[in-house]
């Protein structure tokens, strides 16, 4: 056997052993990504779209049912915290599952991430009060960015990069489907059997996709090259507590001082703004100084189209998430409307970024481009965010109805063709790095547009409720409206319509902001320049991964210096071979190859 390898030959022949220069290494007869059969493949993607489409619902589920949850317990003030408590645990362990791709394998790092979900949806249907519902969000959202995550990277396993974006653009239609769905069940779900049910109902869907993940899911990838120990180890664990802590302690700044109203003074405030401080500090000399793996990959921060996706992405998830979190709640308050109907008008920005998915995709696959798609549906999530923003009392049901379709299919345009020009602008070992770090800004952005509007409307509600009513019961009347927008039904007709003027006026400064946000995207994002998609970045030949299936050259590996290394990480006797270290560094990723082919356990794929 010539010490050259085939460049037709697979990466993981389907034969019982791996030959090095004469020598054997036994293990058992399993394929890679890009060998799998079309039905073993389909399985696959059927597991993991549907993990998605769960985990998207939940992201967007709660708006609609907002007055219904708020009103039982009396906290509406607390209300926001239902949403940014799920994409605070998203925005924090996203970045983790990269790693744990290489520690349990892609198999056992989306079940445990489906584990996650699973068991904080059970506990949001069981909540016996606020705190506990929350609680229950936040372990939710630790399992449900993950597998956003897993399944970006076993996606990007199974397809080359040519095929990536179109892929990508139909596994986004799920997701799509799943924040635009989400609204409108947990509105008629709750309108139905309680908003508890909406919740509990998911339960079956996840055993389905548990199931599926299980039965197909078995390739072999190169992704675990020391014990599992060691990988571990080398986790950013001090990087993900201080972000953790810092955008913690910055939502309960923004809540305590403008949901809750408390002055400056307040030792809340003050306390809760100064650990967010010191944490933000502590989080970047972590990142530049200390973590051997860290979350924030600094030597993108120099570069500039990483820094002006990641600000795109940031804008875009700012505007999008302030929209789907409060749009219904113009229809209830304003409008007068049931939760169902509230959620429905969600649906249409679902139908949009399902389609804007998939145009995005099959335009970047078609043409190998994606600056002109993106220049031109750039404008349409501001000109979504404008016809929203416009909207009152007497509008038209068309505009009602479909002033959020363009916003929904602009911003999936955006998004993917955002992740294919960061891609595509760095070196193939750098692609995982990449990912992650536009992800990291994404996660940010969610949790801020959430906190932001949130803090901007209760502000001026707070400042529009104070002006009309007057009175030695005003104070009482206001934290009421405040607490509980069902309260608004009750109050006696001068102050029901004081009231819901008061939500219109407050609602319209919301969207105006979030149009402010996406027109600011556009411009970050317009000096980017255009590639073709089959021009990539080239390596660092420190950085190059051997034994890459998408290379189109494999070294000989020297059977002296090779060391043998379970695959998976599910059974101890399947084994792949990779070269030992040759240098030895600081890794900036805790994400897997987008191509599947690199050893992030390796210290020869260090940056230099």
């Amino acid at each position: 056997m010539s010490n050259q390898a085939s460049e037709t030959e697979p990466l993981l022949s389907r034969q019982a052993s791996t030959r090095l220069d004469g020598q054997e290494v036994p293990r058992k007869a399993r394929v890679g990504p890009l060998e799998i059969s079309r039905s073993t493949r389909y399985g696959i993607l059927a597991g993991i779209w549907s993990a998605t489409f769960l985990s998207a619902l939940n992201s967007t589920l709660v708006p609609t049912m907002l007055p219904s949850i708020s009103s039982e317990f009396e906290k509406f003030n607390q209300a926001s915290w239902l949403g940014t408590s799920y994409l605070l645990a998203t925005c924090t362990f996203t970045p983790l599952y990269g790693r744990l791709c290489n520690v349990l394998g892609r198999k056992g790092a989306s079940q445990l991430a489906l584990l996650f979900t699973c068991l904080g949806v059970l506990g949001c249907g069981l909540s016996p009060s606020m705190t506990m519902l929350i609680v229950s969000r936040f372990l939710s959202g630790i399992g449900g960015g993950g597998l956003f995550t897993v399944s970006s990277i076993i996606v990007s396993d199974m397809y080359t990069m040519r095929d990536r974006g179109l892929t990508q653009g139909l596994a986004s239609v799920f997701g799509g489907l799943g924040m635009g769905i989400g609204g409108p069940f947990g509105g008629i779900i709750t309108d139905w059997l309680g908003w508890r049910w909406a919740f509990l109902i998911q339960l079956p869907l996840f055993f389905v996709s548990f199931a599926l993940t299980s039965h197909f899911h078995h390739y072999v990838t190169p992704g675990k090259g020391k014990s599992t120990k060691e990988v571990l180890k080398r986790i950013d664990y001090g990087g993900s507590f201080m972000l953790l802590i810092t955008v913690g302690a910055l939502l309960i700044f923004l809540s305590a001082r403008y949901n809750e109203g408390l002055r400056w003074s307040n030792p809340t405030v003050i306390v809760s703004v100064s650990v967010a401080a010191v944490c933000a500090v502590a989080f970047l000399l972590v990142e530049l100084f200390l973590a051997r793996e860290p979350v924030l990959a600094p030597f993108l921060l120099k570069q500039r189209i990483p820094v002006l996706v990641g600000t795109s992405n940031f804008l875009v998830a700012t505007c999008n998430f302030s929209i789907i979190y409060f749009f219904p709640m113009w229809f209830q308050t304003v409008q007068s409307t049931s939760a169902s109907t509230a959620g429905l008008h969600l649906f249409p920005n679902s139908v949009g970024m399902s389609f804007g998915s998939i145009f995005a995709g099959y335009m970047m696959h078609r043409t190998g481009r994606y600056k002109a798609i993106n220049l031109i549906c750039g404008w349409f999530p501001f000109i979504g965010a404008s016809l929203i923003a416009s909207l009152h009392k007497d509008s038209s049901p068309y505009l009602t109805w479909l002033s959020i379709l363009p916003l929904g299919f602009g911003n999936a345009v955006v998004l993917q063709t955002m992740l294919i020009a960061l891609l595509v602008h760095l070196p193939e070992s750098q692609m995982a790095v990449g990912t992650g770090f536009g992800q990291l800004f994404r996660g940010i952005g969610q949790v801020g547009g959430v906190a932001i509007s949130s803090a901007i409307f209760q502000s001026k509600l707070d400042i529009e409720l104070r002006q009309r009513i007057h009175g030695p019961d005003a104070e009482e009347i206001i934290m009421k409206i405040r607490r509980s927008s069902q309260h608004v039904a009750t109050l006696p007709s001068g102050l029901q319509t004081i009231a819901r003027e008061s939500y219109a006026i407050s609602l319209k400064a919301v969207f105006i902001f979030s149009a402010c946000s996406t027109l600011l995207a556009f411009l970050v994002r317009s000096p980017i320049p255009d590639k073709y998609l089959d021009q990539r970045e080239k390596d660092d030949p420190f950085e190059t991964d051997a034994l890459s299936p998408s290379r189109s050259t494999n070294p000989p590996i020297d059977p002296e210096s090779a060391v043998v290394v379970n695959s998976e990480g599910d059974d101890e006797d399947e084994h792949i071979v990779h070269p030992k270290p040759r240098r030895r560094g600081r890794r900036l990723s805790t994400f897997e190859s987008a191509e599947g082919g690199m050893d992030l356990e390796r210290d020869n794929n260090a940056a230099p």
